[in-house]
């Protein structure tokens, strides 16, 4: 028989190694920046072009849609008010598609691929846009986390015509969670205010998530979500829509847990926390009147928007 003797020090620094181990193993996933859908359940974007002065015109997804099996959301508004612009994500796949519906049948177009790594590249299309239809293929140069309006890093994506692309000669952007930053139907479009213009804004469920104030003064979303969009437990909350003297309240706030409030320039200016409280006092004193969206959402963060006006 063989005896093997182990020393108990080196015994408990082997244990310690591999309980280190299992603990980074389980926390890696964790800790990994996950993959931020482009689409929600209401998608709103606001486009801002300046020639004579600066005009903003706002599109946004209204209604699903089932095509070959397929779900689909459909976009309405500006230059999409046929309702013949449809959009799917495939979340796990990190890509976006568009489907134009015609008399003569569907075509389907991959606008994003959000998995792309740098150097990677992909055969741009812009179906029905000022931009070339069939831009050729872009590489992808660089992924850089930058912060939107809620303070966290979300990756932009910068690309450009490939040597061999002898159609395109504009650089393009795109940001995970919003697409690009020229038409949502343009990936490969040139964000150009004084030209086919910009992404000013973009809302998700009417709460700001993207905002580029440069040429105007704010955006306010047209989407108002109503008493079917959040959970139940927020149906009797009350918000005043005027608020005069800084000074307003919630009403019957037991069931809330956070409040954020936004400006029109998209930017969070308060959050605020409740433990059980009927009454949630808002104070706008430190704000200029005007308008601004207060989100509530309750301890599964099922969240309803309002929209008030401070006088």
């Amino acid at each position: 028989m063989i005896m093997i003797r182990i020393n108990s020090l080196d015994l408990n620094t082997h244990m310690m190694n591999l309980k280190t181990m299992i603990f980074l193993l389980v926390l890696t996933p964790c800790i990994a920046q996950g993959y931020k859908p482009l689409l929600d359940d209401y998608n709103e974007w606001h486009f801002t072009y300046c020639f004579f002065g600066c005009s903003t015109d706002r599109y946004f997804t209204n209604g699903d849609t089932l095509v070959d099996g397929l779900d689909y959301k459909i976009l309405d508004g500006y230059h999409f008010i046929s309702r013949t612009f449809l959009l799917r994500e495939e979340p796990s796949d990190r890509k976006v598609y568009l489907n134009f519906v015609e008399s003569t049948g569907n075509t389907e177009y991959l606008l994003y691929n959000f998995s792309l790594n740098v150097g990677d590249s992909i055969d741009m299309r812009n179906p029905i846009t000022p931009f070339p239809d069939e831009a050729g293929y872009y590489r992808l140069d660089s992924i850089i986390p930058r912060p939107l309006v809620d303070g966290l890093d979300y990756r932009h994506f910068y690309l450009s015509p490939t040597e061999s692309n002898t159609i395109s000669t504009t650089n393009a952007i795109w940001i995970e969670g919003v697409g690009s930053l020229s038409l949502i139907n343009a990936p490969s479009g040139y964000p150009d205010i004084n030209d086919v213009g910009h992404l000013s804004c973009f809302f998700k469920n009417s709460i700001p998530f993207y905002s580029n104030l440069d040429s105007i003064d704010g955006c306010e979303p047209v989407i108002i979500l109503n008493n079917r969009d959040f959970s139940e437990s927020l149906e009797k909350v009350e918000i005043p829509s005027l608020i005069r003297n800084d000074y307003g309240q919630i009403n019957n706030a037991e069931s809330i847990r956070f409040v954020d409030i936004f400006d029109l320039n998209g930017r969070r200016i308060a959050n605020l926390e409740n433990n059980g409280q009927n009454e949630i006092d808002l104070n706008f004193s430190a704000y200029k009147s005007g308008i601004y969206l207060v989100v509530i959402y309750d301890k599964h963060f099922k969240k309803r928007t309002f929209k008030v006006l401070v006088d």
